[in-house]
């Protein structure tokens, strides 16, 4: 059963970057949560929908950069460069799970939604793709997608997309894409140069770009504190366990200043970064559905 499942399955999961994808549907269900304040039946077809869409455009994603990835010792085993798939095969997969996505997600929620997810789809892959090929700067307007899934959640649930509450939220979201990426290029930038994309590391060097990377995770720090302020929270341990969270970035994540470090320290930094959102996402999750009041 286990090799059937991965002689089947493994394939469709890494071409849907199954890993960030879910990351991606975790962001969804917290846009749902904030606005409806509970988890109900109702949070699970649109972040099923999400998940699909994201798992679609991560497959024409794989068509369109199968050149590049097979040029970087990180990506070349991916399923289109080593051979264990054949473009159309990947194009029919992911234009099928798109549509399956676009359909759940519309007849689960609304017209708000399945625009905002497709506008994350576009943006993805027909603007920020093509565009990192040609910028060093492409993950800041890129950054955008990772901003989009709560405010679908949001929006499935009922909310007003331009609420400022929920727009604050993205804006965490946007700012941490930044920093995740750099540290990544810290981490392969070489593989990066090699396969022909114009990055910061071609522009400054390595200790420039960790202190570049460091002020975005300032930022990330200082936008979570910003959330209480938007009235998402309701109980008053949150404000303060937001900020204690926002120091211990900024203070675990100085050693990325030391001119005189291994990639070892980017990689404790990049878990670390990831660790920090996911805390924050739990964090005014369970602000948002306790019962308590004090």
């Amino acid at each position: 059963m286990l090799e059937y499942l991965k002689k089947y399955w493994a394939i469709p999961l890494e071409l849907g970057k199954v890993r960030i994808t879910s990351f991606v549907s975790l962001t969804t269900s917290l846009g749902y949560i904030l606005f409806s304040g509970k988890i109900d039946l109702g949070i699970i077809l649109p972040t099923f929908g999400v998940f699909l869409l994201a798992s679609g455009a991560s497959c024409i994603n794989h068509l369109q950069e199968q050149k590049f990835d097979a040029a970087m010792d990180r990506t070349k085993g991916r399923p289109l460069p080593s051979g264990r798939i054949d473009s159309l095969s990947t194009l029919l997969l992911g234009i099928n799970v798109l549509l399956f996505g676009s359909l759940i997600l519309y007849y689960s929620s609304n017209i708000e939604s399945l625009m905002l997810g497709w506008l994350a789809v576009l943006w993805y892959n027909a603007f920020y793709t093509p565009l990192k090929r040609k910028f060093a700067l492409a993950v800041v307007p890129g950054a955008l997608i990772g901003a989009i899934p709560p405010v679908i959640g949001w929006a499935a649930a009922g909310g007003n997309p331009l609420d400022t509450k929920i727009l604050i939220v993205a804006l965490f979201f946007f700012i941490w894409q930044v920093p995740h990426f750099w540290l990544l290029l810290l981490l392969h930038g070489k593989d990066y140069e090699q396969a022909g994309f114009p990055t910061l590391t071609r522009l400054f060097s390595s200790l420039q770009v960790s202190r570049i990377t460091f002020v975005w995770i300032a930022a990330l720090a200082f936008s979570c504190v910003l959330i209480p302020l938007a009235n998402i929270s309701t109980q008053p341990f949150t404000p303060v366990l937001l900020f204690l969270l926002a120091l211990w970035l900024i203070f675990e994540s100085r050693g990325i200043l030391n001119p005189y470090i291994e990639k070892v320290i980017f990689r404790k930094a990049f878990i670390r970064i990831n660790v920090f959102v996911l805390l924050v996402v739990l964090l005014i999750s369970i602000d948002k559905l306790l019962l308590i009041e004090f």
